[in-house]
Formats: C-alpha cells, structure tokens, sequence
C-alpha cells in the first residue's frame, strides 16, 4: 500500500491541529533564526503548506506574532495556575511561585518573547492583547496578595511597580546580566513590598 501524499497529509489535519503546527513551527523559526525570519512565506515553506493556509490562519505577519504572544501568555498562565494549586497559600508561598513561574516562563523562551514584543511595537493589536493580558495578570496577583496586606487591598501602581520587576527582571536573566535565582530571590522580594505596602489608591 503506498503512502498518503503531502496534500492528502494537509487535508487529515484538523484546523485546531494545523493551526498548533504552525505556531510550532514559527517558534522554531524565532529561536533558529530571529524574527526577522519569520514571514508567512518562509512560515508556509517550513510547514510544508502552501500560502494560502498560513494567510487563511494569521491574516498578516503582525496577526501571526500576536498569535505567539497569546500562546505563551496562555502557556504561562497555565504554568501559574498549575503550581499555585499545589503550594501553600501563604504570602511566602505565593510569592515564590509567581516570581519562578514568571521568570522561568521567559527563560523557556529564550530571547524570542522580546523579539516578537519589539517587532509589535506601535501595533495596535499587541496593544490591545498586552492591555488584556495585563489586566487579567494585575487582578489575578491582586486577588492573591491583598489577604496578606494591612489594608487587604493592594494599590494599582503597586501591582504595576511589581509587573515592571518582573519584566525587567526576566528579560535581565535572558541576556545574562543576572541569574535565574537572583532574578526569582529579588522578584520575591519586590512581591513581599508591595504586599507590605499600606497605601491603597
């Protein structure tokens, strides 16, 4: 019995399937090549799919990087999710988790995260995402620290305060200026403060 063609391999794969190879694919394309490299042409190259599918799938290059941004926002949230069930709820506790699970998300990703980040710059779609994203992150930390603080709320520039430590330090530990348990030991510390922290605006 002969095997099946490469179109008739195309035309198995649900769109739930293609659309996971792709970004598959895309991210291997990020990590090997920059992401400059990363246009829907040499996407379809790769994948071994014609043009049409991979437009059908991410309309624009500004569409496809957006969709990378969602699945590693998804994947760490996941990650999140999954570790703080299985650690204490304590301030300690949590503390640690964010700050390990944050850094270490970044760390998986090498230095593709801030790539696709800058090549989205000005674009209103990652605007948008990044404003969502965001916001579900400030509440979730919100909702886990205010039990622990004086006032059982945490100030909103306090939580972003938080969010630009977690950032920078992630992004410090993927170019190497600092380590990855420093990174998590001084991210711990900036959660502990701003759970400390009296002011509620």
């Amino acid at each position: 019995m002969s095997s099946p063609t490469t179109a008739e391999r195309r035309k198995r794969m649900t769109r739930g399937d293609r659309s996971a190879q792709l970004i598959a694919t895309a991210w291997a394309i990020v990590r090997e090549d920059g992401t400059d490299a990363l246009t829907l042409g040499h996407l379809a190259t790769r994948a071994g799919v014609t043009k049409p599918v991979v437009y059908d799938h991410f309309g624009t290059r500004a569409g496809l990087l957006a969709e990378l941004y969602r699945a590693f926002d998804a994947r760490q949230t996941a990650l999140m999710d999954a570790a703080l069930a299985g650690s204490p709820a304590t301030l300690a506790g949590r503390a640690q988790v964010i700050a390990a699970t944050y850094i270490d998300c970044v760390l998986s990703q090498g230095r593709e995260i801030p790539g696709i980040v800058a090549a989205l710059e000005g674009s209103p779609e990652l605007e948008r995402i990044k404003s969502e994203y965001r916001a579900v992150f400030l509440e979730k930390c919100r909702r886990l620290f205010a039990p622990f603080t004086p006032a059982d709320d945490i100030a909103l520039s306090a939580l972003w305060s938080m969010l630009g430590a977690a950032q920078s330090l992630s992004y410090a530990t993927v170019a190497g200026a600092v380590t990855r348990e420093e990174a998590v030991a001084e991210l711990v510390r900036a959660i502990h403060a701003m759970a400390e922290s009296r002011t509620v605006l």
